[in-house]
Formats: structure tokens, C-alpha cells, sequence
């Protein structure tokens, strides 16, 4: 059956972003995709002229995608713990189809990919430190939440963190890794040692209660690395875990 122009070119999308998430962009070439839907390349290059193009354009449909599924967890979820226990099951959901974060597997490449690839994972990076930001901004101000320092060095941590433990949990061949660490990160305990600085939440007994908020940086401690909590609060900043060599866009001077 022959495909409308519109259904193809989701077609070879979907097979690119599978290709991407588990090979990484620079691991298969437009034959894969070829095989893969079984179109000629001739037909891929009439929707995608260049792979840079079918690159871009992957980014930005992910990043849509993504931005719809935060604007859901902000309807649907009722307070900022609850949303930061949604925000990292995408992640979850993710690393249980053996898939990495599309941009977090992008941005080990990005030296190589071309420019306007690297503008779009800074964008879908830019999305979620914001989402992330007003959201732990609303827990501090709620009660719900605490965390040391300010809402963008923790949203940043947190998002280094979860990008990073998907790396170390794929380096094993093992996403139950990952996994794991998400449900024993969801117990109760009044024990404040084992909360790594930077998200405690609040509960009216008073204990800590560790919430799925935290699998990246209890993943990352499993794996033997140190959660650095010393962010900084600059944008560019080179201290922040898992954003190194990324800077935030500044706006243009009007």
C-alpha cells in the first residue's frame, strides 16, 4: 500500500529516531534506514534532502513531543514531587524499550554533527532545565520540596544526573540497572544521610521521603561516581554533571 507523503516521512522518522537512540547518529547511514522501512534511498532523499536535515528535523519532533508530555504531567499531576516522579518515568520508559534519550545520546556526538543538530539538542535541553526550574520553584514555595542552592543549579543536577545514569546503565548492557535504582529510590526513611543534597521532600511526619526525583543520583553513586552538587548558577557553566560543553543560548540583543 502506497503511503500519503505525510505517513512516509513519519515512517522513516521513527526508524531514524530507533536507529539514532540505540546506534547513535553517526552509526547507521540512509541504507539502514533503507532496509529498515523498505523504501529506496532514492525516496528518503526526496523527503529528507541530507541526513543533517532528517537529523533536525528528528530533534524537533522529539522536542515537541517531549514539551506535550511535560504541559500533560503539569495538568495531571498535582503537586512538584508527583511531577518530578512523572518528569523521570520518562526516562524510565525510555531505558526500558533498551532506547537511550534521543538528545542525551546526540549530545555525546555533538562535536561531529553539524551545527544546526547541535542548536536543536541545546533547545531541548533549554526546554527541560526551564520545565524543571519552575517546578522545583513551586515545591520550595509549596513546602513540598528543599534543596540546596537555587532552582536552576538543582534542576540542572537533575537532569545531568538522569542523562548520565542512562550512559552508565547502557555501558553494562544491563537497563534494569536503572530501573532498579527507581524503586528503591521511592522508600520512606527519616535516615537524612542517605538523601544526596538537593531534593528532600517534605512529609507531615517530617521524614524524608526519597522519591523517584532522586534515581539518577542514586544511580550515579551505585556506579561509583560522585552527584557534585557544586553547580553553578552561570549559564555556560562547566560545573554542572552531564551538561559539559553546553552552553544556555542568551537572547539576542533586541
Amino acid at each position: 500500500m502506497k503511503l500519503e507523503k505525510g505517513a512516509t516521512a513519519k515512517v522513516i522518522l521513527d526508524a531514524a529516531e530507533a536507529l539514532t537512540q540505540t546506534r547513535g547518529f553517526n552509526g547507521f547511514s540512509y541504507a539502514d534506514i533503507s532496509e529498515a522501512v523498505g523504501l529506496t534511498k532514492a525516496s528518503l532523499h526526496y523527503h529528507f534532502r541530507t541526513k543533517a536535515e532528517l537529523g533536525r528535523q528528528l530533534i524537533v519532533r522529539y522536542s515537541d513531543t517531549f514539551e506535550v508530555a511535560l504541559a500533560e504531567i503539569g495538568v495531571r499531576a498535582p503537586d512538584a514531587p508527583e511531577r518530578l516522579e512523572r518528569y523521570v518515568s520518562l526516562y524510565t520508559g525510555v531505558i526500558a524499550g533498551e532506547r537511550l534519550c534521543l538528545c542525551g545520546m546526540l549530545a555525546a556526538e555533538v562535536t561531529t554533527l553539524p551545527p544546526a543538530m547541535g542548536d536543536e539538542i541545546r533547545r531541548f535541553f533549554d526546554l527541560n532545565e526551564a520545565w524543571l526550574t519552575n517546578v522545583l520553584e513551586q515545591g520550595r514555595e509549596a513546602g513540598s520540596l528543599r534543596y540546596e542552592g537555587s532552582a536552576l543549579g538543582a534542576a540542572r543536577l537533575l537532569l545531568g544526573t538522569l542523562e548520565g545514569a542512562m550512559l552508565v546503565a547502557r555501558s553494562y548492557g544491563d537497563p534494569g540497572r536503572f530501573l532498579k535504582s527507581q524503586r528503591t529510590s521511592c522508600w520512606r526513611s527519616s535516615r537524612r544521610r542517605e538523601v544526596p543534597p538537593g531534593f528532600e521532600r517534605r512529609t507531615s511526619s517530617g521524614s524524608s521521603s526519597l522519591t523517584t526525583s532522586l534515581v539518577a543520583a542514586d544511580t550515579s553513586i551505585r556506579a561509583g561516581h560522585r552527584a557534585d552538587p557544586s553547580y553553578s548558577d552561570q549559564p555556560g557553566a562547566t560545573g554542572t554533571p552531564g551538561l559539559r560543553g553546553f552552553r544556555r543560548r542568551r537572547r539576542p540583543a533586541a
